[in-house]
C-alpha cells in the first residue's frame, strides 16, 4: 500500500508539473503575441525605416544610411528633413517653405521665400533652376511644402517635381543610422 501511495504521490507531482509548464508555455506564447503586435503597431503606424538611395541630402545623408522617421508628426516646419513619396518614388529632403509661403529661385541661383533671401549657412551648393519645371514664384497652397535636397545641384526636388502635398510626406525624420557597419 506504501508503494501505490507513493507512486500515485509522484504522479500527481508530475502532474502538476506538466500544468505549471503548459501555463508557462502558454503566457509565454501570449507575451510573444503582444510584443509582435506591439512592433507591428509601432513600425508600421508610428514609425519607419527608409534606407537612403542617393546622395541628394549630401554631405549630412549619404547613399546607404539608414533613417528612422516618425510618422505622426503634426507640426512641420521649415528645416525639418522629412521622407516622402512622390509619383511612386521616395525622396529626403529639407522643407524650406510651408504653406502660403512664396517660393522663387531665381536666375541667379539664390532662394527668396516671401520676396526675402534665405542665407543658408549649412548648405553649400547653389540652389538652381536647373530646367523650366515651374513657373516661378510659386505660391503654397493649404497643406503643402517647398522640399529641397542639401545637394543642390544633383537633387530631384520641389524644383523639379513642384510642391509637396502634406499626404505625401511620409514622416519627419528622427535618427539617421550611417552605413558603416551595415
Amino acid at each position: 500500500m506504501r508503494k501505490w501511495a507513493e507512486k500515485r504521490e509522484g504522479e500527481e507531482r508530475g502532474g502538476e508539473e506538466r500544468n505549471r509548464l503548459r501555463e508557462e508555455i502558454v503566457m509565454f506564447l501570449r507575451n510573444l503575441a503582444v510584443m509582435v503586435l506591439t512592433l507591428i503597431v509601432m513600425f508600421g503606424v508610428v514609425f519607419g525605416f527608409y534606407r537612403v538611395s542617393d546622395n541628394a541630402m549630401s554631405p549630412r545623408v549619404s547613399a546607404g544610411d539608414l533613417l528612422l522617421y516618425y510618422r505622426l508628426e503634426k507640426q512641420l516646419r521649415t528645416q525639418d528633413v522629412v521622407v516622402l513619396k512622390k509619383e511612386g518614388k521616395r525622396y529626403v529632403g529639407r522643407i524650406v517653405a510651408k504653406s502660403g509661403d512664396q517660393v522663387e529661385v531665381t536666375e541667379d541661383a539664390c532662394l527668396k521665400v516671401n520676396g526675402n533671401l534665405i542665407v543658408e549657412t549649412d548648405i553649400f551648393y547653389d540652389t538652381l533652376r536647373d530646367g523650366d519645371y515651374l513657373d516661378y514664384p510659386v505660391t503654397l497652397g493649404d497643406g503643402q511644402y517647398f522640399v529641397l535636397g542639401d545637394f543642390r545641384i544633383g537633387a530631384e526636388d520641389s524644383r523639379y517635381f513642384g510642391p509637396v502635398e502634406k499626404s505625401e510626406i511620409l514622416g519627419k525624420v528622427l535618427i539617421l543610422f550611417r552605413r558603416t557597419g551595415f
